[in-house]
């Protein structure tokens, strides 16, 4: 390709609005045009950057038994239904109503379509086990898109979804994708970990998220330094060795004056007590589930009316976990959203918004949700749920119950590892790719059974597994860059090398000579991208930084009166230590071959073979 002719134009200055040193090297270096918030086109060389992803996600999927398929965006709502996830999923998913009235969603993921697609085409024992994969645009409607490709509404995920008739066999083709995952990240030059991860709207038993460390992240990942011990984790999942409450005789509830004193840290340094002696309220608002069957109009009504007050009780001296309070809320309720409650709704259930406890509190307006560590322990300081007083004594059981108990309790660093007790350290980190277990849920309600060689009829057991192209793409150019720009990998480059032709129309014999290397290195099926413009040789290096090819071959008359063709590594500066390399005009398609080759075998030297690791 020449550079005279490629749609985009590479930005020198960083441009406004840019959270993400990705987002703004792929904007800069003509990767991505920003369409709207969360929506973004890709130009040709981001196209081919993606191609190039997905290549690499074809090949590792199709070792392990991958068949490639291709399921639609848009979605008819009878599918989604007939799974109860229409009725979960809230303003994330976008809603339609096609022509006649029917309504329909977008793809915000597939294992619905590949339910019907099961149901009709597998029915005996000897169909399974069967691994289908596709490549496809998903959208989520995110209210809070960010850092460019990161976090995105509109993007493209691999998806594989595994069918077996065992659960043995479930655990095998999950453990392939434990392994082929980290293979995929490897060939992409991308350090990943894999973590326990909450199993979400997917459903199912067991989850795993594979995590690239980076500031850049949302998600907090908390792990054991212990090798040995390799403990891992979401903090939305994540463990830890709570202490043991010393049992108390029970205390009399009494009621003492706390003026001014709203917070826990105030509560605790009046009273001259420790925080974890302190139960803590915090309160939101729960979006329940729809019943299955409404109509439109019916689950409209349900959207203003069907929330209800969530009052989570936990020690002063510990953090809420939201995804582990909605976890528990979901076994008995179906919850599809939580928001912090208003100070008002949390007064129509009798509470005083920090004085508030869950004695008194009108439990037929409100869901009472307590972590383990209240029941186990005795004699807490809570609120009076009277203005400027708290109580002693309080105790589950004798003077408030809840609806459900559980850990809701958020893990940090230094807190001690769920195994072995060691303190955990923490890092940011973006999801790049994730896996679950889902078990026979989608396809109990799909209807998707086979026969057994008894004959019985029997539910498929299903995994799905999933990796964000886009999402790949900008961790690995978080992960690749310098001060100038972008570095790319050679199994991901959109072209293996970049020419630039420093000649131009005042050294026509120089320019000839570029020509003729270009079309003698595409005639060997080497990838190129030849800078033939007019332009400044100064302005071709700073655009040859932004685009990051990794390798560059340099054409001029200087160049070829010191012997040739100047040949550079992207990323490796010419100094003392690092001569300039020229290469004969006759050996150029020769040597650039063997470059990639040995560019290539490194990558390859880094694949590993890691074994699941429950």
């Amino acid at each position: 390709m020449k550079m005279s002719r490629l749609i985009g134009q590479t930005r020198k200055e960083a441009p406004a609005g840019t959270s993400a040193r990705s987002h703004e090297l792929l904007l800069r270096g003509a990767y991505i045009h920003q369409v709207a918030a969360g929506i973004f086109s890709y130009l040709p060389l981001g196209q081919r950057l993606m191609q190039k992803i997905s290549a690499i996600l074809r090949r590792e999927i199709e070792a392990i038994g991958g068949q490639e398929v291709n399921m639609p965006v848009a979605q008819p709502a009878d599918l989604w239904q007939q799974s109860g996830r229409w009725y979960k999923i809230g303003a994330e998913m976008s809603r339609f109503i096609d022509r006649k009235g029917h309504d329909m969603a977008l793809a915000m993921t597939h294992e619905e379509t590949t339910g019907d697609l099961v149901h009709q085409f597998i029915q005996s024992y000897r169909d399974l086990p069967r691994l289908i994969y596709h490549l496809q645009t998903k959208w989520r409607d995110d209210p809070r898109p960010r850092a460019g490709l990161i976090r995105v509404r509109e993007f493209v995920m691999k998806d594989s979804y595994s069918l077996d008739s065992s659960w043995e066999g479930l655990e095998q083709q999950y453990r392939n994708h434990y392994s082929a995952y980290f293979r995929i990240f490897d060939r992409c030059g991308l350090p990943v970990m894999a973590v326990l991860s909450d199993t979400g709207m997917m459903g199912g038993s067991i989850a795993h998220e594979f995590m690239y460390p980076g500031e850049v992240g949302e998600d907090t990942i908390l792990f054991c330094p212990d090798k040995d011990c390799g403990y891992s984790a979401n903090r939305q999942v994540a463990k830890f060795q709570k202490p043991v409450p010393v049992k108390e005789p029970l205390s009399p509830l009494e009621e003492v004056a706390t003026p001014n004193c709203k917070s826990i840290a105030e509560v605790s340094q009046f009273l001259r007590v420790e925080p974890n002696h302190c139960a803590k309220m915090v309160f939101f608002v729960a979006s329940l589930t729809y019943p299955e069957g409404q109509t439109r109009k019916q689950q409209q009504t349900q959207e203003q009316n069907g929330q209800k007050l969530v009052a989570a009780v936990l020690p002063g001296n510990m953090e809420l976990n939201e995804t582990k309070l909605t976890t528990l809320l979901n076994s008995l309720f179906g919850v599809r959203e939580l928001r912090p409650a208003e100070e008002a709704e949390i007064a129509a259930a009798g509470a005083v918004a920090g004085y508030a406890s869950p004695v008194g509190l009108q439990t037929e307006d409100c869901i009472v949700v307590a972590d383990e560590l209240i029941i186990a322990g005795s004699n807490w300081i809570g609120g009076a749920n009277k203005e400027g007083f708290h109580v002693r004594g309080l105790n589950y059981g004798r003077d408030f119950e809840a609806q459900q108990v559980g850990d809701i309790c958020a893990a940090a660093a230094e807190h001690p590892c769920p195994n072995c007790g060691k303190k955990m350290e923490s890092t940011k980190a973006v999801e790049v790719g994730n896996i679950f277990q889902l078990g026979t849920f989608y396809s109990e309600a799909m209807d998707c059974y086979f026969t057994d060689e008894s004959g019985q009829e029997k539910p498929i057991i299903m995994g799905s597994y999933g990796i964000g192209v886009g999402r790949l793409a900008a961790c690995i150019a978080e992960q690749h860059n310098d001060e100038d720009g972008l570095i790319w990998p050679i199994s991901v480059a959109p072209y293996q090398v970049h020419l630039l032709s420093l000649a131009g129309a005042k050294e026509p014999e120089a320019e000839k000579v570029a020509q003729q290397i270009y079309r003698d290195l595409q005639a060997a099926g080497i990838e190129v991208l030849f800078d033939d413009r007019e332009e400044r040789p100064g302005f071709k290096f700073k655009d040859a930084d932004l685009i990051g090819i990794p390798i560059r071959l340099m054409i001029g008359k200087r160049s070829l009166e010191n012997g040739g063709v100047e040949y550079r590594l992207r990323g490796r500066k010419q100094g003392k230590e690092t001569p300039k390399t020229f290469w004969p005009v006759a050996d150029v398609v020769n040597r650039t071959g063997m470059e990639i080759a040995r560019l290539e075998e490194e990558i390859q030297s880094a694949v590993r073979n890691v074994e699941y690791r429950a």
